[in-house]
């Protein structure tokens, strides 16, 4: 007889983004006429950069003719891509990543979830809550958990509150830990981990022998120049942590999907007799087992992101970006709304109005100002009584929907 994973069975009734769409589309067939501005997943609207443009326009060209055609490329990446990543991310802030070190693949989605597979299911999981739910709902698909609690939290997994109390910066946990995912800039709530604290974080993982999840997709909107953009940045973290970046925010990838995952080979695990596992060669195997590489076509367009023009035109793209969180800031601010966010990441992160839940919010700016936002108890139970809102939008739309706002908080005052 055929059997199910039944550990999908314990998941929630929708991941958190398809529920969303769900009521935005029962929304839209019941008023066609109403014009919804959609500001709840951070996909980014503005076009490709045009160096991006015109390098993938020559990949293109390349491949009609025989002499440059490519089929297979490396399933780790082409090297053209993978050193400019070590010389510009890395190498350029005084990190030691070698281009081996680095795996480009189709999306830091992908690769935060895979990434499960070379790992041991008896390990201690710690998560940030509010969390992106990708973390939390690739481990309850791996078995790694028990069911979820009325909070929807799941047993097995130790939860690290971000609240407005503790500044959206988690304590260490209070016991040890195997894999601790962290993302910084924070996804959903927009908070920054300065040096000091990486650094208490890479001294608890190298005491405990733990290994940091780092995700950094959102790396290229931090603006204060104290704050780090990568973890190696921090002593002691090539033996403790993986990174992973996206071009998806940046570069404007999110349809073209071009992402890499870093892998030092100072990570040491252990096997099931003891002995030391470097996690390099087991990533490896994984990821050519399981996947064919990115198209030549997309890596080259991604190359393009580190020429000059590449990174005067992002650069650009980011402040477009960033401007639109600062409107939504002080949009949000001057009628008394609490908010969070938005300095050094593209995401808005505003305390519910008065006693409201955050479907419920989510509910009447849907039918109230034709607004779609994310419930911050989507992202776990630390997240009810807040709620996301992207600075990926057109200005004239993020204007639109600030004013839209504001005449809904004046209306309800």
């Amino acid at each position: 007889m055929l059997q199910v994973n039944d550990n999908f069975l314990k998941l929630k009734a929708g991941y958190l983004f398809p529920e969303i769409a769900r009521r935005v589309n029962a929304f839209t067939q019941a008023n066609p006429d109403a014009k919804v501005i959609k500001l709840g997943i951070g996909d980014v609207t503005e076009p490709l950069p045009p160096a991006i443009i015109k390098a993938m326009h020559e990949a293109l060209d390349e491949m009609a003719s025989r002499d440059s055609f490519r089929g297979y490329g490396p399933e780790q990446g082409y090297d053209f891509l993978r050193n400019a990543i070590a010389e510009h991310d890395f190498r350029a802030r005084g990190c030691d990543v070698a281009p081996d070190e680095i795996f480009v693949s189709d999306g830091s989605k992908c690769d935060t979830g895979n990434i499960l597979d070379i790992f041991g299911d008896d390990n201690s999981v710690a998560v940030q809550d509010p969390v992106y739910p990708v973390y939390v709902d690739t481990n309850v698909m791996a078995g790694h958990t028990g069911d979820s609690d009325a909070s929807g939290r799941y047993q097995g997994l130790t939860n690290l509150p971000c609240t407005a109390e503790n500044d959206f910066t988690p304590a260490l946990p209070e016991k040890p830990v195997d894999l601790i995912y962290l993302c910084y800039p924070n996804n959903p709530t927009g908070a920054v981990a300065s040096k000091e604290t990486l650094q208490k974080w890479v001294s608890y993982a190298k005491e405990h022998g733990s290994l940091i999840l780092f995700d950094a997709a959102y790396e290229a909107f931090i603006t204060d120049e104290s704050i780090p953009h990568s973890i190696y940045e921090i002593d002691g973290a090539r033996s403790c942590a993986i990174e992973f970046r996206s071009f998806s925010k940046n570069a404007g990838f999110t349809g073209t999907r071009c992402a890499y995952t870093v892998v030092p080979k100072d990570v040491i695990g252990k096997t099931a007799d003891g002995k030391d596992q470097p996690i390099h060669p087991l990533w490896n195997r994984r990821h050519c087992t399981k996947f064919n590489g990115v198209s030549y076509i997309v890596q080259r367009g991604a190359e393009a992101a580190y020429s000059e023009a590449g990174k005067q035109q992002i650069g650009e793209l980011v402040s477009f970006y960033m401007k639109n969180a600062e409107l939504l800031r002080e949009g949000l601010s001057s009628v008394g709304i609490e908010v969070f966010g938005g300095v050094n990441a593209p995401y808005i992160w505003l305390k519910t109005p008065g006693d409201a839940t955050s479907w419920d919010f989510f509910d009447k700016l849907l039918s109230g100002v034709h607004l779609v936002g994310t419930p911050g108890s989507g992202f776990g139970a630390s997240g009810e009584g807040y709620f996301r809102l992207s600075a990926f939008n057109s200005r004239a739309n993020v204007e639109e929907a600030v004013s839209r706002i504001q005449k809904l908080m004046s209306s309800s005052a």
